[in-house]
């Protein structure tokens, strides 16, 4: 690309990226104060002596096991002080520890899960991170729930099962199916990572299904397979349609972030087996152009993504990744936008410096008309103010009931 939208931030290395003192005082700790991504769900107390100790012993990379290993004694702590409060009936207040711990959890595996590593520090703080997590939201009203799901249309080097978390609400019943928001979880957010969506979408009277992307987390999806991630929809509707409580005709994906991907993928292969899909954050083409991934580390993520993201797409070298994956995996490049899609609603911010706009405004110009809205000056994902046109969307698609009490 000659010019890209992002203009002079494009070649800005952004001042947070490398030093850990400068990630928190100037991004991560007002984020954590206000309970905001990465660190919804959490407590600020939880993190202030977590990072003053990352702080004190200038560990700067996320990736290495010093990084991780500083999380994990109070996420120990907070879960053992939940199991008390359980012990002795302080059942609100184990569910509160609990939740806490499994966001601590979460920011000691950040930025990336690799599943060819089972047996890694970061794999054990995720697999921590959901016990926790489930220890707290499967006693919420409507619970969490974890469904193991048989992958049967797996192929080639796709793995046998389909861990997903579902939550219904208190309306639905066999006599009344409820619609079904589908999840498509990103690169460093996954099935635990998502509270405040559920309660948004099952306070509307849907139901919630959270599946994880191909690379990701426990995906079984072959992540080097373009076509693993139509496999992997293709299971997990053959699950949903046994669900007598979901409305198997009233389904709505939402890919967030590299998921985005993921929706805008499967709203022209399932196209008629959905009302709509939102990709928020979203890239398809030019997020995979060389030039852009020579950038990307610079920019707000807050550590290096690209080692993270070459796995996610099966590399092992983040230079083959940047040389091959566009080609293969573009889905400008393999034609899939050019097929009919179903209603596809594209969200983000005009400065997303991870995944370049230009990759929204390219689907314009390709197969089904879109619908877009993009906000000038904000970031990767456009927090906060995408969440409620994402609502507010997903309202004129769906029938809900207003605010249902669950």
């Amino acid at each position: 690309m000659p010019d890209w939208i992002l203009g002079d931030k494009f070649k800005t290395r952004y001042p947070h990226k490398g030093s850990i003192k400068t990630l928190w005082e100037t991004r991560w700790k007002f984020a954590c104060q206000k309970g905001v991504y990465p660190f919804h769900d959490g407590s600020y107390e939880d993190f202030e002596p977590i990072f003053h100790k990352l702080i004190s012993e200038n560990i700067n990379d996320a990736s290495t096991e010093e990084y991780t290993s500083t999380f994990l004694p109070i996420a120990s702590e907070l879960e053992l002080r939940a199991s008390e409060a359980l012990n002795t009936g302080q059942t609100d207040r184990a569910i509160d520890l609990f939740r806490r711990a499994a966001v601590v959890y979460r920011i000691s595996r950040f930025p990336y899960v690799d599943n060819t590593e089972p047996n890694s520090i970061k794999r054990t703080a995720f697999d921590r991170q959901k016990q926790a997590y489930l220890n707290s939201a499967s006693r919420w009203d409507p619970p969490i729930q974890e469904v193991i799901v048989p992958h049967t249309n797996r192929a080639g080097k796709d793995g046998h099962q389909i861990p997903i978390y579902t939550r219904i609400p208190n309306n639905a019943g066999p006599n009344n199916p409820v619609p079904v928001v589908l999840i498509m979880t990103g690169l460093d957010g996954y099935r635990p990572d998502n509270s405040q969506r559920t309660h948004e979408i099952t306070a509307r009277g849907w139901a919630v299904v959270i599946a994880e992307i191909p690379g990701t987390a426990d995906s079984p999806a072959d992540p080097a397979d373009p076509a693993s991630p139509d496999r992997l929809w293709d299971s997990v509707f053959a699950y949903m349609a046994t669900q007598p409580m979901l409305d198997i005709h009233q389904v709505v994906l939402w890919g967030l972030s590299a998921g985005g991907f993921y929706a805008i993928r499967a709203a022209h292969t399932h196209a008629t087996r959905l009302r709509g899909a939102i990709a928020h954050g979203a890239g398809c083409h030019y997020f995979l152009d060389a030039e852009w991934l020579s950038r990307v580390d610079d920019h707000e993520y807050p550590f290096s993504i690209t080692p993270g993201w070459a796995k996610k797409y099966g590399y092992d070298d983040v230079r083959r990744f940047a040389q091959e994956a566009r080609k293969k995996f573009s889905l400008v490049e393999t034609g899939i936008v050019d097929r009919p899609s179903c209603r596809l609603l594209l969200l983000n911010g005009i400065d997303d410096g991870i995944t370049p706009i230009e990759d929204s405004l390219l689907l314009f110009r390709h197969g089904s008309p879109k619908e877009g809205r993009f906000f000038d000056g904000l970031p990767h994902m456009a927090y906060p103010d995408s969440l409620p046109v994402a609502y507010t969307w997903l309202e004129g698609i769906l029938p809900s009931v207003a605010k249902y009490k669950n």
